[in-house]
């Protein structure tokens, strides 16, 4: 097919119908991903039987009409786009929980304090670094809650190592209202 075929209204337009089908299954497949890992069974369902009928939809396209380069090149596209695009969703939406662990050297108490007095639930531990006693705060909370956390714990302590991991929760304790 001539280089001129594939600039034809139709089939930019094919190329572009691909390309925001995989966007769209591969925000999906990804919002699915993060929801499975976070133990969301039903959300998990209904997204992955949308995402396979997307996906359906967009590889039959592709399929059938693999004369043109630019189907190709939407689909893989849309793919690489669907991701970035879940990822940036997921961020939006925050769902589950946080751990954050946090080494402050000299001002464990009034930060575990500052935490509390936000609404936080905060373990303390005594630690040993590598420049002596330390403290350990164990902090659980809401992601969506998290950016606040770390705003509470860097204007008490701006020396304080703070890291982060998901976490399922099992058992109740105390959660931010």
């Amino acid at each position: 097919m001539p280089f001129e075929n594939f600039l034809t209204p139709a089939a930019l337009l094919g190329a572009l119908t691909i390309f925001s089908l995989r966007v769209v299954d591969m925000s999906l497949d990804t919002l699915r991903m993060l929801f499975v890992v976070r133990g969301r069974k039903g959300i998990s369902w209904l997204l992955g039987f949308f995402q396979s009928a997307v996906f359906v939809a967009a590889i039959s396209s592709v399929m059938s009409h693999l004369d043109n380069p630019l189907n190709i090149v939407g689909y893989a596209a849309g793919f690489a786009s669907g991701n970035v695009l879940g990822m940036f969703i997921e961020e939006r939406l925050a769902v589950g929980h946080i751990n954050l662990q946090i080494v402050s050297p000299g001002r464990g108490a009034a930060l575990a304090a500052a935490l509390r007095e936000a609404g936080f639930g905060v373990t303390e531990i005594s630690a040993r670094g590598r420049d002596g006693m330390v403290s350990l705060l164990s902090v659980s909370v809401l992601r969506k809650d998290a950016i606040h956390a770390e705003k509470v714990v860097h204007e008490t302590d701006p020396e304080a190592f703070v890291t982060s991991e998901d976490v399922r929760p099992m058992r109740h304790g105390f959660w931010r209202a």
